[in-house]
């Protein structure tokens, strides 16, 4: 049985909403893309697709139609961690959401330490904020990598899932901010971070990390020439 429609209105520069974007090109699910413009969003976006303005957002089924007009029989789905599994329920056998339940709650806690102590830690060290030296964004990384089982491939063990979706469009935009010098942090917190990851100590991270930007998924979804100019003009560095 055919599977309905996807229509997913995204941002090539929001690591949100490439969450989204890897877990359907992980599952090979047939979708239709609408590029959000998160400067200046069409009128139409909020009341016919998110109330909330932001991305992603997704609408299933319904008939075929212009993104700009989706039809009322579509359901309307949006927050990129409800959205990534919601696709790996769709596609089961995909196995980004673990059968196993107890693979599944681990899945799911690493989500949580992504978003209660790696995401905001790097939003704070993006931006200056001084509370969030190399030393808090290098315990961030701590928390992550004792998460990851020894000898495990990915977040959970060997099967790629959610909580590796979760986690990498943060860390592929902190590589990026942080090897090309942007952000509003102080060059030596930059330096001494970078330093700090060659650490022997940090292995088994530096080693699930090279794995999540490996994959095509990833390379397939990630825009970084988007994501270096638009934080380029954030930060007042563009030419």
């Amino acid at each position: 049985m055919a599977q309905a429609q996807i229509t997913l209105y995204t941002a090539k520069v929001c690591p949100y909403a490439q969450r989204t974007e890897i877990a359907l090109a992980e599952v090979g699910a047939p979708f239709k893309r609408c590029e959000i413009d998160l400067g200046n969003k069409p009128e139409w976006y909020a009341p016919k697709v998110n109330l909330a303005s932001k991305v992603p957002a997704l609408a299933y089924g319904g008939p075929d139609v212009a993104p700009e007009n989706p039809s009322p029989e579509s359901t309307k789905l949006a927050e990129s961690l409800i959205l990534v599994e919601f696709i790996g329920d769709l596609y089961p056998s995909s196995g980004i959401v673990p059968a196993d339940p107890v693979l599944r709650a681990k899945a799911r806690f690493f989500i949580e330490v992504v978003s209660t102590k790696f995401s905001p830690n790097f939003m704070k060290f993006a931006t200056g904020n001084p509370e969030a030296t190399h030393a808090v964004l290098l315990s961030s990384v701590e928390a992550i990598q004792d998460l990851i089982p020894e000898g495990a491939k990915y977040a959970v063990g060997d099967q790629y899932t959610i909580a590796d979706i979760a986690f990498t469009p943060f860390w592929a935009r902190l590589s990026v901010l942080a090897q090309k010098g942007i952000g509003a942090y102080k060059d030596e917190e930059r330096k001494s971070f970078l330093k700090g990851l060659e650490d022997p100590k940090y292995a088994k991270f530096n080693g699930y990390v090279q794995r999540l930007l490996e994959r095509q998924s990833f390379k397939s979804t990630f825009h970084e020439d988007v994501v270096e100019e638009v934080f380029k003009r954030r930060f007042g560095l563009a030419k």
